[in-house]
């Protein structure tokens, strides 16, 4: 199985369409999104490609292929005015070889996570790693959105025991295979 990642979306449709490019020419299973999907949060200035009508069509065009987490900018609303199921906090994908928790960040993470020889793979801080810390993996696949750190945005690929992030214009950032 090949799972795409994206987070933090923040309602600015820019990369949308380089990502349905790549998730079709890598023959990818599912479009896992990992939270914040319309809002820009109170912090963040507006930005060119502000469109959440795009974000939403984008995303319903992928429903039969979509895993959505909720983010916590995600509200009531957001929930109820869009066609597909967004799950709430934690879920986990099970593959062949591994079984993924997947959350936002904001509450499940490498400072609140106990479960071990596990693979947790969240978003929230808008930025890209892939750590291991004694028995467990911690993914972040950064924002395809709004990235930090002077990171471009970014995505993440698994497959089998590979797990690689990409920028935008297809380097790869980091790259390891899960044991």
């Amino acid at each position: 199985m090949k799972l795409m990642f994206i987070s933090d979306i923040h309602g600015i449709k820019t990369n949308l369409d380089k990502i349905k490019e790549r998730f079709n020419s890598l023959n990818c299973d599912k479009l896992v999104v990992l939270g914040d999907l319309y809002y820009i949060g109170p912090r963040n200035k507006m930005i060119e490609g502000y469109d959440i009508k795009a974000v939403q069509s984008f995303l319903e065009s992928m429903k039969d292929k979509l895993i959505c987490m909720r983010g916590n900018c995600d509200s009531e609303v957001d929930i109820m005015v869009s066609n597909f199921p967004i799950t709430n906090e934690l879920s986990v994908i099970m593959t062949l070889n591994h079984d993924l928790y997947i959350t936002h960040g904001h509450i499940y993470n490498e400072s609140n996570w106990d479960k071990q020889n596990s693979i947790l793979i969240y978003g929230h801080l808008h930025v890209p790693f892939i750590k291991k810390i004694e028995t467990n993996y911690y993914i972040n696949p950064g924002s395809i959105s709004l990235p930090k750190e002077n990171n471009k945005p970014s995505y993440l690929i698994i497959e089998e025991d590979k797990a690689t992030i990409y920028d935008i214009e297809d380097n790869i950032i980091k790259q390891e295979i899960l044991k």
